[in-house]
């Protein structure tokens, strides 16, 4: 299974050629991309791989399929890398500085959460980060992150894997890590949010009771539609507000 991952890496190029034309102007906002025999030719690729990368390119919201016209440009395309990607930590300091105090920096095997969001072949290792961040007056958010096996990270971006293994790297959020790396890198993302209790573990963990309702947020990162870090974070009462960000 390992042997496929790379393969990814020539749409990954694709997709980044045309995510910078659009953001150069030579496709702007609005503007209707050519058919995709005449797109494949003037690239110079085929059409099954560019057809797979418009599509990560739809993914990403940077075109719209419009019955009857095409593919054309958004309006608005989202900027690249990680600008509209922030860290946990960061989105949490609104009412102040937020500390990152880790608990836990290991490697483990895949489990059915990582299996599903990363597509970790059995057998593998990925990097697991777990912390408690902290703000004044706030109670405690429970993090857990979990990296794409080695392998996965350096067909995505070299500089992931590098990174993450840096001496000191575990100082902040595992995305937080990637994020300071992602220059020229096509990254999007999307999580799920839900409401639970933080249960007897967690509850320890956070040193409030297990009863204590929380809000659960899954966050799945990708980079070039590889899916690279898989999250999961527990926001109890009382802790900081997550703002959230809703685009039409």
């Amino acid at each position: 299974m390992a042997v496929s991952r790379p393969q990814r890496r020539p749409v990954v190029a694709l997709y980044e050629r045309i995510a910078d034309a659009v953001h150069d102007g030579t496709y702007p906002p609005g503007s209707t991309l050519p058919s995709e025999p005449r797109l494949a030719a003037e690239l110079g690729v085929s059409r099954p791989a560019l057809r797979e990368a418009l599509l990560l390119l739809q993914e990403d919201g940077l075109v719209t399929v419009r019955r009857g016209v095409g593919r054309t440009v958004n309006d608005a395309p989202p900027r690249r890398g990680y600008e509209r990607l922030r860290p946990l930590e960061e989105l949490l300091a609104g009412g102040g500085p937020v500390r990152v105090g880790a608990l836990l920096r290991a490697v483990e095997e895949p489990t059915d959460f990582t299996t599903q969001h990363l597509l970790a072949p059995a057998g593998s290792e990925l990097r697991f980060w777990e912390s408690v961040l902290t703000a004044p007056g706030a109670a405690g958010v429970l993090s857990q992150e979990w990296a794409a096996p080695e392998e996965t990270l350096r067909a995505a971006h070299p500089a992931f894997a590098e990174a993450l293994g840096a001496p000191g790297a575990g100082g902040g959020s595992m995305l937080a890590v990637l994020a300071g790396v992602a220059r020229g890198v096509a990254v999007s993302g999307h999580s799920q949010v839900g409401a639970t209790l933080l249960g007897r573990r967690r509850g320890r963990q956070l040193d409030r009771a297990p009863d204590t309702p929380a809000v659960l947020v899954t966050q799945v990162v990708l980079a070039g539609g590889t899916p690279v870090l898989a999250a999961k974070h527990m926001l109890p009462t009382g802790a900081p507000a997550l703002p959230v960000l809703q685009s039409g």
